[in-house]
């Protein structure tokens, strides 16, 4: 027997009923506060997955996080609020000790033949070959959880703070450490695996965090699966910092130039 990788430890859930489940948090994915973002995505998105009435692949994932989930025990719940010839619709919440920490809508769908546009261009990037993997130490458990090669954007942690604002973007190859095939649950994760962008442009960490993150899937199960564990290139960006909050943007892709996911998602910050 192998031992399962951390994802698939870290988004483990034990039936309590129907439609009705316990999960933990574990320190592989742990985060400053609680656990990585990503890790809880997955989490909520496998929730719907697994269930047998669930049709097709993920299209769209939104989780926000309407709490903080301590390191411990949580109840998941999911329910199918309706399904049509082609596209579904769920919800699913987060409970932890009687509140609800976060929420989810999981939309699915069956894919089929279509006309097809891809007018979205990969951007410019050296192969990950040559890109040098950055060494993080011994951080935050979740960043240990993957491999980063940037090619534009590292963070500098540990250099005093910059005068003027950095850029808000990074390029960069990410891949699951220790290797794992690409799938919808760790793509999901890694829509949210940059570090919150105030933390890029200020070069400074503080309080902030996401409230609200969406991931919208590009590629079905099998274009993921034939990825197998090479590094996918993301990109990300934002676009404003105002009043406490702040915008972020990431797209995902693979090496072959097809565009596997995009995500949107909103932060606060306080000073």
């Amino acid at each position: 027997m192998t031992t399962p990788h951390p994802l698939d430890q870290a988004t483990t859930l034990v039936s309590t009923g129907e439609r009705q489940a316990t999960g933990r948090t574990h320190p592989a994915y742990a985060n400053m506060a609680g656990p990585f973002g990503g890790a809880t995505a997955a989490t909520l998105l496998r929730a719907v997955l697994e269930d047998p009435a669930c049709i097709g692949d993920p299209i769209a994932l939104t989780v926000n996080f309407t709490g903080a989930i301590a390191d411990g025990e949580f109840e998941v719940s999911w329910i199918e609020k309706r399904t049509g010839r082609t596209v579904q619709h769920w919800t699913v919440d987060l409970v932890q000790n009687g509140k609800v920490a976060a929420t989810a809508s999981v939309v699915c769908a069956r894919r089929t033949e279509t006309w097809e546009h891809r007018p979205a261009v990969m951007p410019d990037a050296p192969p990950a070959a040559e890109v040098a993997p950055l060494d993080l130490g011994a951080r935050l458990g979740w960043l240990q959880r993957y491999v980063f090669r940037f090619v534009e954007g590292d963070p500098r942690f540990g250099e005093a703070a910059p005068e003027t604002p950095l850029s808000a973007r990074t390029l960069c190859w990410l891949s699951d450490l220790p290797e794992r095939t690409l799938d919808f649950l760790s793509l999901a994760a890694l829509s949210d695996a940059f570090i919150v962008r105030i933390i890029q442009v200020r070069g400074v960490r503080g309080p902030m965090g996401t409230i609200t993150l969406t991931t919208y899937f590009h590629a079905d199960a099998e274009t993921l699966a034939a990825n197998g564990a090479r590094p996918i290139l993301g990109v990300a960006d934002s676009r404003v910092f105002n009043r406490g909050f702040a915008d972020q943007e990431a797209s995902l892709w693979s090496q072959d130039g097809v565009l596997l996911a995009t995500s949107v998602q909103a932060s606060f910050y306080r000073d």
